[in-house]
């Protein structure tokens, strides 16, 4: 049975609202359940003001309950790269298999993780980050390796999600 849910992993401050949004509304109207996830206790805040509510605490998560997870970018997304609880989900959902999606500065915490070994893409301005935890960085808008994608910049989003969609329904 396919799991028809996806966890959204949102920094409580400044993260992208574009590709929040993208993501949010591809989802929904592919009828897959959304859920938020942050370390917020009320409401994330996007770079441009937009509030959401999120629907757990990070040390709720139990990867069974959903299909796939996506770590939203942004640039309050750097104060979750060494969140060693997130490396830890981040484990969890690909040594399950499951779809594992990263864009803009939050591939970097999939690198951390011990997830990505080889290749991914990121945000440019985070590219020595990336390469610090010795995966190469790649200059493209979509980097897929097993179920693992990872998405440069807001621009990429609408190509992310679709790619994300077809390794959710793969499961």
């Amino acid at each position: 049975m396919i799991n028809r849910s996806v966890l959204i992993i949102l920094p409580a401050q400044d993260f992208n609202e574009q590709e929040y949004l993208i993501i949010i509304n591809a989802l929904e109207r592919s009828h897959v359940k959304v859920f938020i996830a942050s370390d917020a206790y009320a409401l994330c805040s996007g770079s441009n003001g937009l509030k959401v509510k999120n629907d757990m605490q990070l040390y709720n998560i139990h990867e069974s309950n959903f299909g796939g997870i996506i770590f939203i970018g942004g640039s309050g997304v750097r104060n979750y790269w060494n969140n060693s609880h997130l490396h830890s989900i981040a484990r969890k959902f690909h040594l399950k298999k499951k779809p594992v999606g990263a864009i803009c500065a939050a591939p970097i915490i999939l690198a951390k993780a011990g997830i990505i070994t080889e290749c991914a893409t990121c945000y440019p301005d985070d590219k020595k980050e990336l390469e610090r935890t010795g995966v190469e960085y790649k200059d493209n808008p979509i980097i897929i390796s097993n179920n693992i994608v990872t998405a440069k910049d807001p621009s990429s989003v609408g190509e992310f999600i679709k790619i994300f969609l077809n390794e959710l329904a793969k499961n």
